[in-house]
């Protein structure tokens, strides 16, 4: 999504890794102009997935800075004095070890509004974690694989994206200027409700046991059937000669035969052509 909406703000970002990176790139497509300040190490996203970094620090200015030097931290309050928003990956105690602390930056600039990415919500926010420790504690994975993606560093991405245009909005509606923490273990939890009511844990409705909705083998590859609603459950039952029945194996049994006489590219067109939601299943890849 590109757009003007966000044309004219500044934003100066601290943020390394995934989750800050990604927001940041969202706000510049919104027609942010950003000011992307890293260590002297540099943000390790372009060591493990240069592809990527490069395509989210697009259109943006990259700076190294020793924020652990008095000339690193004179450098950035230039910046920041000129900025609307502040973004930062750090934990609280080390913001606070480099001045950047909420109070204090207030303080100083007092236009400057601040979204902190950090793990776990008070009071637990020093606690240290990553995407995989914040899955494996909500329960959303299943041992010995990985997850396939960072769910909970894009979720909580979103988020931060969410919290910086509230900040801006509120800014500009009543002139006042605040600090948003946004939590990774908060934003994946909230991901995880379908989980906890129910609906993809093991025998909801969600979980594979609705016959129509569910993974099936075929001749070449898998394929996701994913008819919820009447129609689509009556037409995929028409079309194939089967009983729209819900969550009876026999239903499933006899699916799973019919679609093991063609490949998923097969059954992907064959659905494409009447309108059904069933698509081939892709494996991960890399780009």
């Amino acid at each position: 999504m590109t757009s003007n909406t966000l044309k004219g703000f500044k934003l100066v970002s601290l943020a390394l890794n995934v989750p800050g990176p990604v927001a940041v790139a969202r706000l510049v497509a919104m027609g942010a102009e950003c000011t992307k300040v890293e260590p002297p190490a540099g943000d390790p996203l372009r060591q493990v997935a240069p592809h990527w970094y490069e395509a989210l620090v697009q259109g943006q200015e990259v700076l190294t800075l020793d924020l652990k030097t008095g000339g690193g931290q004179d450098e950035l309050d230039l910046l920041l004095a000129d900025a609307d928003l502040l973004i930062t990956s750090f934990r609280l105690s080390a913001l606070h070890r480099l001045g950047l602390d909420w109070p204090a930056l207030h303080l100083k600039f007092p236009r400057l509004c601040v979204v902190n990415i950090i793990g776990y919500p008070p009071p637990g926010e020093e606690t240290p974690g990553h995407d995989l420790t914040y899955q494996a504690r909500l329960g959303l994975l299943a041992p010995p694989q990985l997850p396939v993606t960072l769910h909970a560093d894009m979720a909580g991405a979103e988020r931060a994206v969410g919290a910086a245009l509230a900040l801006l909005l509120n800014r500009a509606r009543h002139g006042k200027t605040d600090c948003a923490q946004v939590s990774l273990f908060e934003a994946i939890g909230d991901f995880a409700e379908p989980l906890r009511a129910g609906l993809t844990a093991t025998g909801g409705a969600l979980s594979g046991e609705f016959a129509f909705y569910s993974l099936y083998e075929t001749s070449n590859g898998w394929i996701a059937v994913a008819a919820l609603e009447p129609v689509f459950i009556s037409r995929l039952a028409s079309e194939l000669g089967v009983t729209p029945a819900f969550g009876q194996k026999d239903a499933r049994t006899e699916l799973q035969k019919i679609f093991l006489t063609r490949s998923a590219e097969e059954w992907e067109q064959w659905a494409a052509e009447r309108d059904l939601p069933l698509v081939n299943v892709k494996l991960p890849e890399r780009r």
